[in-house]
């Protein structure tokens, strides 16, 4: 870890870290993502990815939000197996939303999205 000011920021690359520690670090911006181990920091989205994301996903909940089949996320972190992503948007299916006990959507994620969306910015690869 090195620090920047007040806050401790994460090194991004290997890390020692084990999931349950990464999802216990505090959240950053732009958002930092864990995969075996890995950690990466999410570019910062610009205006036409925006634009995209969100008609995206307005467009996915008009068609299947109201029939309760499912429902689009914006960068929401979704943190499954070894990993803890934030995609640009993730479609869950009704039946794998999850909820509180008040039966409200949880604020947590533990599952893969049924369906995730990742729109490119010209400094993302392809490979992730």
């Amino acid at each position: 870890m090195e620090c920047r000011g007040e806050s401790k920021m994460l090194k991004v690359g290997n890390t020692n870290l084990t999931l349950t520690e990464f999802l216990a670090l505090p959240e950053e911006k732009p958002p930092l993502e864990y995969r075996d181990g890995q950690v990466s920091a999410k570019p910062m989205p610009k205006g036409k990815h925006s634009t995209l994301q969100t008609a995206l996903s307005f467009a996915i909940n008009m068609a299947l939000k109201k029939e309760k089949i499912a429902w689009a996320f914006t960068e929401l972190r979704c943190s499954f197996e070894n990993r803890s992503i934030v995609p640009d948007i993730a479609v869950f299916t009704w039946e794998n939303i999850p909820c509180d006990q008040d039966g409200e959507i949880a604020d947590n994620f533990y599952l893969p999205p049924n369906w995730m969306i990742e729109i490119l910015s010209p400094e993302q690869s392809q490979k992730k």
